[in-house]
């Protein structure tokens, strides 16, 4: 999670000339009028989708009430925010992945932030899933068709209806996933492929330790076995790659493909905690404003102080406790190259529904309020973007190919403390 600017001026009481006070007094009033000035850019950055209507009707999990704290409206509350990203070509997502009429979710995360904000399990949905879709309803009316045997990915394509509104696609997206798992969805954010690159750039690129070199094929991608930092361009290349070689790159599957996007989300997570981003101001407003501009989300999580007061909820959480989760799944009968969920996935969603860690996590460490996580040194060395252009076809799939077999599946269980990339 990112938090948002908090511009404040603590000065000390001194007995001292009118005329240095009259400075003060002028500085202060700078910094309150640059705070509103941010809080306004900030705002205008956010595209608020509120999938509300959509989603109105009483068979929705229910929502576990809690008592609000004034200065943070998610204070005490466990959160399941579903995270999309979209392969929506406009003309900047384009430039990156070349032109296309693609409009779907490849990249969909569950992620659970526990009520006392200790640890966080992110649990990846395979594109590739069939499932069941319900009917969803359509911002312009009317609804969608109940879909059997469906992939997953195809319910933010149908809830975008013929003009492609995320606001819909969002909602279908959700409505599945609750109709699928019985988790209530909290709050959702769809992120497009430009967004990506300027986060990542934003906080200076992400560390990772590749055990051997990674080629992509159709994406410009081509990095040596090591330790490296990986910037924008090259970081959403590495997350987009599903065929080449290394890191299972040779597979051409999906699930490999999470695996890989698992360690880079992991290490970017640990990139953040380790850097003093709240205490620097210059550098938390480009990555706030990076995000804001680039994302798509509900009305909770479109105000800025709301975001500042979650964010620094999570501030000193231990990275060990931070878990990713796939969706068990074995090879589809009926359609090769597709994956069904086992019945271990019922695991998944009923800790989530209880609030309960997953097995194996470390407990919290009583002493981390004590420390915090801008102790660490984040690595300085830099990884220098590519010249090449991506060939402009989708991820270089095809669908009919690279079909994912049990020996490729990840493991239903929470990740390791450091997964295959990230460094120790």
């Amino acid at each position: 999670m990112r938090t948002l600017p908090r511009h404040a001026s603590s000065l000390a009481s001194h007995r001292v000339a009118r005329t240095i006070a009259l400075v003060v007094t002028a500085v202060v009033a700078f910094v309150a009028a640059t705070a509103v000035a941010s809080f306004v850019d900030l705002r205008s950055q956010i595209g608020v989708s509120d999938v509300d209507d959509l989603l109105a009707g009483d068979d929705r999990p229910p929502e576990v009430p809690v008592e609000q704290d004034p200065s943070d409206p998610f204070a005490g509350k466990d959160l399941n925010i579903l995270v999309m990203g979209t392969d929506f070509r406009d003309e900047a997502n384009a430039k990156i992945a070349g032109s296309g009429d693609e409009f779907h979710s490849d990249t969909t995360l569950l992620v659970h932030l526990s009520g006392d904000r200790s640890r966080i399990e992110a649990v990846s949905v395979p594109r590739d899933s069939l499932v069941d879709i319900p009917a969803c309803k359509l911002p312009g009316g009317g609804e969608t068709a109940p879909q059997s045997g469906a992939m997953f990915n195809t319910s933010f394509a149908l809830g975008g209806g013929p003009d492609k509104d995320v606001t819909g696609a969002a909602a279908c997206t959700i409505r599945t996933v609750e109709k699928l798992t019985g988790v209530r969805v909290s709050d959702h954010v769809v992120v497009q492929m430009t967004g990506v690159i300027g986060v990542v750039d934003a906080i200076g690129g992400v560390t990772m330790c590749l055990p051997e070199p990674v080629k992509g094929r159709r994406v410009d991608l081509d990095l040596p076995e090591g330790k490296q930092k990986l910037d924008g361009y090259t970081a959403i290349n590495f997350l987009r790659a599903r065929k080449g070689e290394g890191m299972g790159l040779e597979i051409g599957s999906d699930l490999k493909r999470i695996e890989r996007q698992q360690a880079f989300f992991d290490a970017a997570m640990r990139e953040i905690l380790s850097q003093n981003i709240i205490t620097d101001s210059p550098r938390l407003y480009r990555m706030v404003r990076e995000i804001l501009g680039s994302i798509s989300t509900d009305p909770d999580l479109a105000s800025p102080t709301a975001l500042a007061g979650l964010a620094w909820s999570i501030r000193d959480i231990d990275p060990s406790r931070i878990v990713f989760t796939s969706v068990p799944v074995v090879d589809s009968v009926s359609q090769p190259g597709r994956v069904e969920w086992t019945s271990e996935a019922d695991a998944i969603w009923e800790r989530i529904r209880a609030d309960k860690a997953p097995p194996g996590t470390s407990e919290p460490d009583q002493d981390a309020g004590s420390a915090s996580p801008s102790d660490a040194t984040a690595v300085d060395d830099d990884v220098p973007s590519p010249d090449g252009q991506d060939d402009g076809q989708d991820d270089g799939q095809d669908d009919s190919e690279g079909k994912d077999s049990d020996d490729d599946s990840p493991d239903p269980s929470p990740s390791p403390s450091l997964l295959p990339g990230v460094c120790a």
